[in-house]
């Protein structure tokens, strides 16, 4: 008798809203012992305050799985276009230790 479950398909809505995207050109990830968020942020030229656009909260597993899945299409990626080239910035330390973006930003709010 064959097994019918494993011939079904995952349905997955993309609502209109949600296709068009979100820009984003940083993110801040922390973490405790049971998930990983991710803050992906908008920071625009001359704006004195940076954005949060989305918080992504998941499972440490599947942030691993995530980690893979990127580190797998950015190397596709640079086999079709070639390789991804920016300034290694110099990471900073927060008051509280941990590293920040090498940005020139002197408060942030969330």
């Amino acid at each position: 008798m064959a097994d019918n479950n494993n011939n079904q398909q995952l349905q997955i809505e993309l609502k209109p809203e949600v296709a068009e995207g979100t820009y984003a050109n940083l993110a801040i990830i922390t973490h405790s012992s049971c998930e990983v968020i991710t803050d992906f942020i908008q920071m625009m030229p001359g704006m004195p305050k940076a954005q949060v656009k989305s918080r992504i909260i998941m499972a440490p597993e599947h942030a691993k799985r995530l980690l893979f899945a990127l580190q797998d299409n950015i190397q596709k990626y640079e086999a079709q276009f070639g390789e991804i080239q920016f300034q290694q910035p110099q990471p900073q330390q927060s008051p509280e230790g941990r590293t920040i973006a090498p940005f020139n930003i002197k408060k942030g709010e969330a």
